[in-house]
């Protein structure tokens, strides 16, 4: 069971997936984890540490979120990372679809929010160390390059599916695993059809 302290974290993500930067406030996030009010100021004094912490949560998010697709925390092969990789997209965009909002939000409120530049990079190089190093556990020529290029290309995918939802009624025609694998073939110099 989750502590207040991280109920509150959860609650300011989902307020940032639902109502914004807008509607991230320390009364907002008391009021929406059933806390006491004052609970949330008392952990993070400012606007700006509860972003910081905010932030720091997503990344312990991701990581679960890898945990679970039922992935192994270092892939032994490339199939087994395309399936996570698939799994963690599908999960992104589906049921954990508010907090990735947030994620976006809070992305985009960086290239007018100064403040919000250093954390963002710190938790996009914790989350880039620990693919790179999935990576290199697994052969590849040029890890560091091959993270970042992996990273950004599903973050692009999953801001494409969702800024981009289906229609009503209609299942999403998702299947992030065939671009994935056309890019882990081409980090490797493998047969696609093998991963």
């Amino acid at each position: 069971m989750a502590g207040n302290r991280e109920r509150a974290l959860d609650a300011a993500l989902d307020l940032l997936g639902t109502s914004g930067l807008r509607g991230l406030t320390h009364r907002g996030v008391d009021t929406a984890a059933g806390l006491p009010q004052g609970s949330t100021s008392n952990w993070f004094r400012t606007r700006n540490a509860l972003v910081d912490a905010v932030l720091a949560h997503l990344v312990e998010r991701d990581r679960r979120d890898w945990d679970d697709t039922g992935s192994r925390r270092f892939p032994a092969t490339l199939t087994e990372l395309a399936d996570g990789l698939a799994g963690y997209v599908l999960l992104a965009t589906g049921a954990h679809r508010t907090r990735t909002v947030a994620r976006f939000v809070l992305f985009t409120a960086a290239a007018t929010d100064p403040s919000l530049v250093a954390p963002i990079s710190r938790g996009r190089a914790d989350l880039l160390e620990w693919g790179t190093m999935m990576l290199a556990m697994l052969g590849s020529p040029d890890p560091g390059a091959h993270g970042r290029i992996l990273t950004d290309y599903l973050d692009g995918v999953i801001l494409h599916e969702v800024t981009t939802p289906s229609l009503p009624g209609q299942a999403s025609a998702l299947d992030p695993r065939p671009g994935i694998v056309t890019l882990l073939a081409a980090f490797f110099g493998a047969d696609s059809g093998r991963i």
